[in-house]
């Protein structure tokens, strides 16, 4: 008698999934509906908080505010730490801090000069002074190459708390604030069809970074920390583990944190941890010579490639040129099975910024590319939405993803 056919495999679980199920949200659906009746600010458009100028009281200025951190990728660096003595690798973990913030703020036209102020969470036993030396020292870096760039960046302190009964490790956050003409404000409304999409490169090595950048920069890494890297690492380090994550979740990959990494000049620790990369001097220099033709910048963060929704009304995007998967997230895929679809709401691909706007802006964006060794394309277009919605149509290695 014939045996009946073997089930089909199950499907990969989502990224969204795993990601519930390790204690995250990907796109913090409750949150966004905590704060929905929040006053908007003067643009609710805007990829910022943009407020009236409570301090100085000109109708003419507004102050531009932002708060984000390095999330759990201060996880890593705590591995790393522990693994090679050295706490050096947390200026990183600033940086990130630091960019998550200013990078936001330039989506609006902010060019600062910016105050920033850090606020760090830490088990003190676990996590001691030289760690919180060397994430001084990240941000005092970071300031001193901003300056070099022309941009001002005041940093004004900030608070370290030891809170052991709350954080395991140590969590780094920044809040930013500016002051800036309303009427400079970029605020992503004027998006329209013709208009053109160009994404700036969040891997390679730019002109003002010393090392490779995989690009994975501060979003999706609890799901790249634990999808990659070796059990051994739970088991040495059960400090870096929220203990209500189920056990099949907990450090489930293949590699070390020493390993290379698969078709890049990294190991694996090295990809995960590469600083978040700014755009800052990229686009003071666009805005210095192109502002009336930008419409909307996107920072691909939280949401990935879909971020992009929140600019124009009533827009298709239709991104069908976008980078190939760099290396740090082609592996990922590889390792778990998960659907491109989740690759691309999570993590930013390949780009993590995006200029939209006028076709004339591409080859000041390209000359841009070449003085400061980023790699830029023309990743989409622009069309009118048939039903007013705006949505986006991305090309993937796996087809053609909507969403809306």
């Amino acid at each position: 008698m014939a045996r009946p056919p073997a089930p089909p495999p199950p499907a990969p679980a989502t990224l969204s999934d795993r990601y519930a199920r390790r204690g995250v949200s990907a796109r913090k659906e409750a949150v966004q509906a905590a704060v929905a009746a929040s006053d908007p600010g003067l643009f609710p458009r805007a990829f910022c908080k943009v407020v009236p100028d409570v301090l100085g009281g000109d109708p003419a200025q507004c102050l531009v505010m932002h708060a984000d951190g390095a999330g759990t990728k201060s996880a890593l660096a705590y591995l790393q730490y522990r693994e090679t003595g050295d706490p050096a690798v947390f200026r990183g973990i600033a940086q990130d801090a630091l960019v998550m913030n200013v990078d936001d703020m330039l989506c609006v036209g902010c060019l600062g000069p910016f105050a920033f102020s850090n606020t760090i969470g830490r088990n003190a036993r676990l996590v001691p002074g030289e760690v919180i030396r060397e994430l001084i020292a990240g941000f005092e870096e970071q300031a001193a190459l901003f300056a070099r760039w022309g941009i001002g960046l005041r940093l004004t302190g900030g608070e370290t708390a030891d809170v052991g009964d709350l954080v395991r490790t140590v969590i780094v956050d920044s809040t930013a604030v500016a002051r800036m003409a309303r009427a400079d404000v970029i605020q992503s409304t004027g998006v329209r069809p013709g208009h053109i999409i160009v994404g700036l490169a969040s891997f390679g090595q730019t002109s003002y970074e010393p090392r490779y950048n995989s690009g994975i920069g501060s979003n999706g890494l609890t799901s790249a920390r634990h999808d990659l890297l070796h059990a051994v690492y739970g088991e040495r380090y059960p400090e870096t583990v929220e203990p209500g994550m189920p056990a099949e979740l907990r450090y489930s990959g293949p590699f070390r944190l020493g390993d290379p990494l698969p078709d890049a000049p990294a190991t694996v620790g090295e990809a995960l941890l590469a600083p978040t990369r700014t755009y800052a001097p990229v686009i003071a220099a666009l805005l210095a010579e192109h502002r009336p033709r930008v419409a909307a910048l996107v920072h691909c963060t939280g949401g990935g490639q879909t971020k992009t929704l929140r600019a124009g009304e009533g827009i298709h995007f239709v991104k069908d040129a976008p980078f190939p998967p760099p290396p740090v997230f082609a592996t990922i895929q590889r390792v778990t099975g998960t659907p491109w679809r989740d690759m691309y709401q999570v993590f930013n691909m390949g780009h993590r910024m995006e200029v939209i706007g006028d076709p004339a802006l591409l080859p000041a964006l390209e000359a841009l590319g070449r003085e400061f060794r980023l790699e830029v394309r023309q990743v989409g277009h622009c069309e009118a939405s048939p039903d007013g919605r705006n949505r986006v149509t991305l090309h993937t290695p796996g087809g053609v993803e909507t969403f809306e």
